[in-house]
């Protein structure tokens, strides 16, 4: 295993136990208890409590939650930004190269398939990779490794990120549904960002031509250009110019057919709210919606003197998406 520091080279402004000693403080200050807190976030109690002592890496968006709810004016968002949360953390020896290209990286394009980028991996996702291993501490290492890399791209000014998930990445099921629907949420927050772009190749658009495999493009600060892509624990790089052409126009052509990042923003919220209640309570809510919508229309219909028949009324409606967003084709099996 290699060893490295964080893409922010020097040393740490400040450290994690001091970020929690802040957050206690105006946590305190403000009349709240850990639990309290959590519920306005919202988060789990332990994740307030980890994070005040110093053993828990927070998201800057619960830092900037927190200066809300607490009324700072600003100071946990700006404590954040200073803070080297992985002064030292170790990748597997074939990741080694990447991660280094990733400190100095001017731009990113990638194309992901079936598990999502590690740039754009929640923590609890990240467990839920990792899950498999026979140490806890071996995995809390190579989580730790994988969130290190995001730093420096979720950052105010960080590089360009553009990354192409086919939906395969939003459907296959990692650690739980409760840590997808967390996934899905943490890509909606990320691609608010200036600097990153998510898009998805929805499943049923079989004319979209897809790489055979996940790759990155990189673009380094003195103009290399390297195409990344991996196998079983090994990683390729090739720095041909005419390989780097030819895998660019592929992926080009694949970001134009691919949903935009509107678009996708709608799928992935469909996604997200797929994987919300069990299926119970959403046939039970399903059930309740279509109930109070046949009574409205009763109203309506009532007050208008017009008439429909109880077959009509019992007819399925088809559920919106969220906020209204519009609703993308599926390819249904002929019968």
């Amino acid at each position: 295993m290699g060893r490295r520091r964080n893409a922010t080279s020097g040393p740490a402004a400040t450290n994690a136990a001091v970020f929690g000693e802040v957050l206690r403080h105006f946590r305190e200050a403000a009349g709240f208890t850990q639990e309290g807190l959590a519920r306005k976030i919202p988060c789990d109690r332990s994740h307030v409590a980890r994070v005040e002592a110093g053993t828990r890496v927070p998201q800057d968006t619960f830092a900037k939650q927190c200066d809300e709810l607490l009324e700072t004016g600003g100071v946990l968002l700006r404590l954040w930004g200073r803070i080297d949360w992985y002064p030292e953390v170790q990748h597997p020896d074939w990741f080694e190269r990447r991660a280094e290209m990733d400190a100095k990286a001017v731009a990113l394009r990638e194309y992901q398939a079936q598990v999502m980028p590690g740039l754009l991996q929640s923590e609890a996702y990240a467990w839920g990779l990792f899950s498999d291993l026979a140490s806890s501490d071996e995995a809390e290492k190579r989580v730790r490794a994988r969130l290190s890399r995001q730093g420096r791209f979720l950052a105010d000014g960080g590089p360009l990120y553009v990354a192409v998930l086919d939906e395969s990445c939003l459907r296959n099921v990692v650690g739980s549904a409760a840590v997808m629907r967390d996934q899905c949420a943490h890509l909606l927050a990320v691609g608010q960002r200036p600097n990153i772009r998510i898009q998805v190749a929805p499943a049923h658009r079989s004319e979209i031509i897809r790489p055979k495999t996940s790759m990155t493009l990189i673009a380094l600060s003195k103009g290399e250009q390297w195409v990344y892509s991996e196998s079983l624990d090994s990683g390729h790089f090739n720095d041909d110019p005419a390989v780097y052409a030819r895998h660019s126009r592929t992926y080009d052509v694949l970001r134009a057919d691919a949903l935009s990042a509107r678009e996708s923003a709608a799928l992935i919220t469909e996604a997200m709210e797929g994987y919300g209640d069990d299926e119970p309570a959403r046939t039970q809510r399903g059930d309740l919606d279509q109930e109070q919508l046949q009574r409205r229309e009763r109203r309506q219909l009532h007050r208008s003197g017009a008439h429909l028949d109880e077959e009509q009324l019992q007819r399925p409606r088809r559920r919106q998406l969220h906020r209204s967003s519009p609703r993308y084709p599926r390819r249904r099996p002929r019968p």
